[in-house]
Protein backbone atom coordinates (compact mmCIF):
# COMPACT_ATOMS: atom_id res chain seq x y z
CA UNK A 1 0.00 0.00 0.00
CA UNK A 2 1.36 3.22 -0.92
CA UNK A 3 -1.21 5.17 0.83
CA UNK A 4 -3.36 5.21 3.90
CA UNK A 5 -5.52 7.49 5.06
CA UNK A 6 -7.50 6.87 7.95
CA UNK A 7 -10.27 9.32 9.26
CA UNK A 8 -8.98 12.77 8.04
CA UNK A 9 -10.79 15.96 9.28
CA UNK A 10 -9.83 19.38 8.15
CA UNK A 11 -11.75 22.46 8.88
CA UNK A 12 -11.39 25.96 8.28
CA UNK A 13 -12.99 27.87 10.72
CA UNK A 14 -16.58 26.21 10.89
CA UNK A 15 -16.24 24.89 7.21
CA UNK A 16 -15.40 21.49 7.11
CA UNK A 17 -13.53 20.89 3.80
CA UNK A 18 -12.67 17.17 4.60
CA UNK A 19 -14.89 14.82 6.39
CA UNK A 20 -13.63 11.61 8.56
CA UNK A 21 -11.85 10.83 5.24
CA UNK A 22 -10.77 7.14 4.58
CA UNK A 23 -8.55 6.20 1.59
CA UNK A 24 -5.73 3.68 0.13
CA UNK A 25 -4.26 3.99 -2.58
CA UNK A 26 -2.41 0.93 -3.74
CA UNK A 27 0.82 0.51 -5.48
CA UNK A 28 0.77 0.41 -8.93
CA UNK A 29 -2.51 2.22 -9.66
CA UNK A 30 -3.36 4.71 -11.70
CA UNK A 31 -5.76 6.17 -9.05
CA UNK A 32 -8.76 8.58 -9.76
CA UNK A 33 -9.66 11.30 -7.43
CA UNK A 34 -12.58 13.08 -8.72
CA UNK A 35 -15.59 15.75 -7.66
CA UNK A 36 -16.51 19.15 -8.24
CA UNK A 37 -14.86 22.56 -7.80
CA UNK A 38 -14.67 22.63 -3.75
CA UNK A 39 -15.35 18.67 -2.92
CA UNK A 40 -12.03 18.59 -1.05
CA UNK A 41 -9.58 17.21 -3.47
CA UNK A 42 -7.17 19.48 -3.76
CA UNK A 43 -7.14 19.87 0.25
CA UNK A 44 -6.83 15.99 0.67
CA UNK A 45 -3.99 16.46 -1.24
CA UNK A 46 -2.22 18.78 0.20
CA UNK A 47 -2.98 17.23 3.55
CA UNK A 48 -1.29 13.88 2.21
CA UNK A 49 2.09 15.95 0.82
CA UNK A 50 1.70 17.61 4.74
CA UNK A 51 1.77 20.62 2.99
CA UNK A 52 -1.54 21.66 5.47
CA UNK A 53 -2.02 21.08 8.71
CA UNK A 54 -5.25 19.08 9.68
CA UNK A 55 -7.83 18.79 12.18
CA UNK A 56 -7.72 14.81 12.97
CA UNK A 57 -6.54 11.82 11.05
CA UNK A 58 -3.59 9.45 10.48
CA UNK A 59 -1.75 9.60 6.96
CA UNK A 60 0.85 7.17 5.95
CA UNK A 61 2.86 7.15 2.78
CA UNK A 62 5.03 4.16 1.77
CA UNK A 63 3.69 2.53 5.33
CA UNK A 64 5.29 5.52 7.64
CA UNK A 65 3.76 8.62 9.29
CA UNK A 66 3.76 11.58 6.92
CA UNK A 67 5.01 14.60 8.29
CA UNK A 68 6.81 17.85 6.96
CA UNK A 69 9.57 16.45 7.74
CA UNK A 70 9.90 13.57 6.27
CA UNK A 71 12.21 14.16 3.20
CA UNK A 72 13.12 10.48 2.77
CA UNK A 73 9.44 9.97 1.52
CA UNK A 74 8.87 13.40 -0.41
CA UNK A 75 12.23 12.37 -2.27
CA UNK A 76 10.18 9.87 -3.92
CA UNK A 77 7.11 11.93 -4.59
CA UNK A 78 6.48 14.08 -7.66
CA UNK A 79 3.51 16.82 -7.87
CA UNK A 80 2.21 18.39 -10.84
CA UNK A 81 -0.24 21.02 -10.06
CA UNK A 82 -2.90 22.45 -11.96
CA UNK A 83 -0.65 25.87 -11.73
CA UNK A 84 2.45 25.89 -14.17
CA UNK A 85 5.12 26.22 -11.64
CA UNK A 86 8.36 26.72 -13.76
CA UNK A 87 10.94 29.50 -13.62
CA UNK A 88 10.13 32.28 -16.48
CA UNK A 89 13.71 32.90 -16.47
CA UNK A 90 15.48 29.65 -16.97
CA UNK A 91 15.03 27.59 -20.13
CA UNK A 92 13.08 23.86 -20.60
CA UNK A 93 17.01 22.00 -19.79
CA UNK A 94 18.11 24.50 -16.65
CA UNK A 95 14.16 24.35 -15.19
CA UNK A 96 14.34 20.59 -15.44
CA UNK A 97 17.72 20.46 -13.89
CA UNK A 98 16.56 22.86 -11.19
CA UNK A 99 13.46 20.37 -9.90
CA UNK A 100 15.83 17.64 -10.53
CA UNK A 101 18.54 18.95 -8.54
CA UNK A 102 16.50 19.31 -5.23
CA UNK A 103 16.14 15.61 -5.15
CA UNK A 104 19.50 14.57 -7.05
CA UNK A 105 22.78 15.66 -6.06
CA UNK A 106 25.17 13.60 -8.35
CA UNK A 107 25.49 16.21 -11.30
CA UNK A 108 26.05 12.90 -14.02
CA UNK A 109 23.14 11.05 -12.79
CA UNK A 110 20.97 14.39 -12.83
CA UNK A 111 22.15 14.54 -16.43
CA UNK A 112 21.37 11.90 -17.58
CA UNK A 113 17.68 11.73 -15.91
CA UNK A 114 17.10 15.29 -17.02
CA UNK A 115 18.05 14.34 -20.71
CA UNK A 116 15.58 11.45 -20.15
CA UNK A 117 12.54 13.69 -18.68
CA UNK A 118 13.12 15.78 -22.46
CA UNK A 119 13.01 12.52 -24.10
CA UNK A 120 10.05 11.48 -22.00
CA UNK A 121 7.17 14.56 -22.82
CA UNK A 122 8.97 15.41 -26.15
CA UNK A 123 10.61 18.67 -25.91
CA UNK A 124 14.57 17.97 -27.49
CA UNK A 125 13.64 20.51 -29.64
CA UNK A 126 13.05 23.34 -26.86
CA UNK A 127 15.73 22.68 -24.78
CA UNK A 128 17.05 26.34 -24.99
CA UNK A 129 13.39 27.47 -24.77
CA UNK A 130 12.36 30.31 -21.86
CA UNK A 131 8.34 29.34 -21.11
CA UNK A 132 7.28 32.18 -22.60
CA UNK A 133 8.05 31.29 -25.99
CA UNK A 134 6.31 27.66 -25.66
CA UNK A 135 2.59 26.74 -26.35
CA UNK A 136 0.11 25.82 -23.70
CA UNK A 137 0.65 22.55 -24.59
CA UNK A 138 4.45 22.57 -24.53
CA UNK A 139 4.20 24.48 -20.94
CA UNK A 140 1.93 21.82 -19.58
CA UNK A 141 4.94 19.06 -20.33
CA UNK A 142 7.52 20.98 -19.40
CA UNK A 143 5.82 21.11 -15.92
CA UNK A 144 5.25 17.16 -15.57
CA UNK A 145 8.61 16.91 -16.78
CA UNK A 146 9.66 18.62 -13.68
CA UNK A 147 7.68 16.58 -11.30
CA UNK A 148 9.54 13.23 -12.77
CA UNK A 149 12.59 13.69 -13.88
CA UNK A 150 13.53 12.60 -10.67
CA UNK A 151 11.82 8.74 -11.10
CA UNK A 152 9.39 9.35 -8.13
CA UNK A 153 7.68 6.14 -7.23
CA UNK A 154 4.54 8.02 -6.65
CA UNK A 155 3.13 10.74 -9.37
CA UNK A 156 0.42 13.39 -8.00
CA UNK A 157 -1.18 14.72 -11.08
CA UNK A 158 -4.28 17.57 -10.32
CA UNK A 159 -5.89 18.36 -13.41
CA UNK A 160 -2.43 18.17 -16.13
CA UNK A 161 -4.67 18.57 -19.22
CA UNK A 162 -6.49 21.58 -18.05
CA UNK A 163 -6.57 24.15 -21.49
CA UNK A 164 -4.22 22.10 -24.00
CA UNK A 165 -5.20 21.13 -27.24
CA UNK A 166 -6.20 17.21 -27.81
CA UNK A 167 -2.54 16.57 -29.37
CA UNK A 168 -0.83 17.44 -26.34
CA UNK A 169 -3.95 15.89 -24.06
CA UNK A 170 -3.19 12.55 -25.81
CA UNK A 171 0.67 13.29 -25.27
CA UNK A 172 0.09 13.54 -21.47
CA UNK A 173 -2.11 10.75 -21.23
CA UNK A 174 0.01 8.47 -22.93
CA UNK A 175 2.51 9.52 -21.21
CA UNK A 176 1.20 8.47 -17.60
CA UNK A 177 0.24 5.37 -18.90
CA UNK A 178 3.99 4.55 -19.64
CA UNK A 179 5.35 5.76 -16.03
CA UNK A 180 2.63 3.52 -14.64
CA UNK A 181 3.65 0.75 -16.39
CA UNK A 182 7.75 1.77 -15.47
CA UNK A 183 6.49 0.90 -11.68
CA UNK A 184 4.88 4.65 -10.65
CA UNK A 185 1.82 4.59 -8.73
CA UNK A 186 -0.37 7.50 -9.81
CA UNK A 187 -2.94 10.04 -8.36
CA UNK A 188 -5.20 11.59 -10.87
CA UNK A 189 -7.54 14.27 -10.72
CA UNK A 190 -9.57 15.72 -13.42
CA UNK A 191 -12.97 17.20 -14.34
CA UNK A 192 -12.36 15.28 -18.17
CA UNK A 193 -14.09 12.22 -17.08
CA UNK A 194 -13.40 10.67 -20.78
CA UNK A 195 -9.57 10.58 -19.34
CA UNK A 196 -10.23 8.85 -16.22
CA UNK A 197 -12.47 6.40 -17.93
CA UNK A 198 -9.50 5.66 -20.32
CA UNK A 199 -6.46 5.51 -18.13
CA UNK A 200 -7.30 5.10 -13.92
CA UNK A 201 -7.77 1.41 -12.95
CA UNK A 202 -9.59 2.98 -9.51
CA UNK A 203 -12.05 5.54 -8.96
CA UNK A 204 -12.87 7.62 -5.82
CA UNK A 205 -15.67 10.25 -6.36
CA UNK A 206 -15.66 13.11 -3.42
CA UNK A 207 -18.59 14.99 -2.27
CA UNK A 208 -18.48 17.65 0.66
CA UNK A 209 -15.29 16.41 1.71
CA UNK A 210 -16.65 13.13 2.11
CA UNK A 211 -16.35 9.70 -0.13
CA UNK A 212 -19.47 9.25 -2.07
CA UNK A 213 -18.22 6.15 -4.14
CA UNK A 214 -15.29 4.29 -5.41
CA UNK A 215 -14.15 1.35 -6.99
CA UNK A 216 -13.56 0.59 -10.47
CA UNK A 217 -15.60 2.59 -13.60
CA UNK A 218 -17.87 -0.73 -13.68
CA UNK A 219 -18.53 -0.97 -10.39
CA UNK A 220 -19.28 2.49 -9.95
CA UNK A 221 -21.62 2.56 -13.19
CA UNK A 222 -23.17 -0.64 -11.53
CA UNK A 223 -23.93 0.77 -8.26
CA UNK A 224 -26.93 3.19 -10.48
CA UNK A 225 -29.77 2.43 -11.37
CA UNK A 226 -29.80 3.84 -15.13
CA UNK A 227 -29.22 1.63 -18.35
CA UNK A 228 -28.38 3.28 -21.92
CA UNK A 229 -29.14 6.59 -22.84
CA UNK A 230 -30.88 7.24 -26.37
CA UNK A 231 -29.97 10.84 -28.10
CA UNK A 232 -31.71 11.11 -31.30
CA UNK A 233 -33.18 13.73 -34.05
CA UNK A 234 -36.62 13.93 -34.15
CA UNK A 235 -38.38 15.97 -36.38
CA UNK A 236 -41.75 17.92 -36.29
CA UNK A 237 -41.65 18.22 -32.68
CA UNK A 238 -44.22 18.91 -30.71
CA UNK A 239 -44.37 18.53 -26.83
CA UNK A 240 -47.05 16.23 -26.69
CA UNK A 241 -44.36 13.51 -27.87
CA UNK A 242 -42.53 13.59 -24.61
CA UNK A 243 -45.68 13.29 -22.77
CA UNK A 244 -46.71 10.15 -24.35
CA UNK A 245 -42.95 8.37 -24.74
CA UNK A 246 -43.00 8.62 -20.88
CA UNK A 247 -45.54 5.81 -21.55
CA UNK A 248 -43.23 3.29 -22.66
CA UNK A 249 -41.52 0.94 -20.41
CA UNK A 250 -38.55 1.47 -18.52
CA UNK A 251 -37.80 5.00 -19.03
CA UNK A 252 -36.63 7.06 -16.10
CA UNK A 253 -36.18 10.47 -18.07
CA UNK A 254 -36.65 12.06 -21.12
CA UNK A 255 -35.91 15.65 -22.64
CA UNK A 256 -35.93 18.23 -25.49
CA UNK A 257 -33.16 20.53 -26.16
CA UNK A 258 -32.23 21.86 -29.64
CA UNK A 259 -33.51 19.20 -31.86
CA UNK A 260 -32.79 16.07 -30.39
CA UNK A 261 -34.33 14.24 -27.69
CA UNK A 262 -32.44 12.39 -24.82
CA UNK A 263 -34.26 8.91 -23.04
CA UNK A 264 -32.56 8.00 -20.13
CA UNK A 265 -33.59 4.23 -19.04
CA UNK A 266 -33.63 1.51 -16.23
CA UNK A 267 -31.20 -1.28 -16.53
CA UNK A 268 -33.72 -3.37 -18.69
CA UNK A 269 -33.93 -5.79 -21.62
CA UNK A 270 -34.76 -4.68 -25.06
CA UNK A 271 -35.36 -0.73 -24.19
CA UNK A 272 -33.93 0.06 -27.87
CA UNK A 273 -36.68 -2.25 -29.22
CA UNK A 274 -39.33 -0.65 -27.01
CA UNK A 275 -38.24 2.72 -28.44
CA UNK A 276 -37.82 1.70 -32.23
CA UNK A 277 -41.36 -0.17 -32.11
CA UNK A 278 -43.23 2.92 -30.59
CA UNK A 279 -41.12 5.12 -33.24
CA UNK A 280 -42.38 3.27 -36.04
CA UNK A 281 -46.00 3.01 -34.39
CA UNK A 282 -46.74 6.70 -33.89
CA UNK A 283 -44.65 7.02 -37.57
CA UNK A 284 -42.37 9.69 -35.68
CA UNK A 285 -39.30 10.24 -38.39
CA UNK A 286 -36.31 10.89 -36.57
CA UNK A 287 -32.37 11.09 -38.35
CA UNK A 288 -29.36 10.52 -36.27
CA UNK A 289 -29.38 8.03 -33.38
CA UNK A 290 -26.97 6.74 -30.89
CA UNK A 291 -27.04 5.41 -27.99
CA UNK A 292 -24.20 5.03 -24.75
CA UNK A 293 -24.17 3.03 -21.92
CA UNK A 294 -24.04 5.27 -18.48
CA UNK A 295 -20.87 7.86 -18.12
CA UNK A 296 -19.16 8.25 -14.62
CA UNK A 297 -20.83 12.00 -15.34
CA UNK A 298 -23.85 10.37 -14.63
CA UNK A 299 -22.64 8.13 -11.79
CA UNK A 300 -21.99 11.36 -10.38
CA UNK A 301 -25.07 12.90 -11.18
CA UNK A 302 -27.38 10.39 -9.99
CA UNK A 303 -25.41 9.86 -6.43
CA UNK A 304 -24.98 14.12 -6.05
CA UNK A 305 -28.16 15.17 -8.00
CA UNK A 306 -25.24 17.54 -9.86
CA UNK A 307 -22.41 18.13 -12.72
CA UNK A 308 -18.84 16.99 -11.69
CA UNK A 309 -18.20 20.28 -13.24
CA UNK A 310 -20.05 22.65 -10.97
Amino acid sequence: MVIKVEGLVKKYGDLVAVNDLNLQVNQGEVFGLLGPNGSGKTTTINCILSLLSYSKGEIQVFGKPMAPDAYDIKRNIGVIMQNIAVFDELTVLENIDYFCGLYINDKRKRRNLVEEAIEFVGLRDYKKFVPKELSGGLLRRLNIACGIAHKPKLIILDEPTVAVDPQSRNNILEGILKLNRDGATIIYTSHYMEEVEQICSRICILDKGSIIASGSKEELKSMIDMGEKVSMEVFDFKEQLLRDMKKIPNIQSIDYKGGRITVKFSKASNNLIYLLDYLKEKNIKFGKFYSELPTLNDVFLELTGKELRD
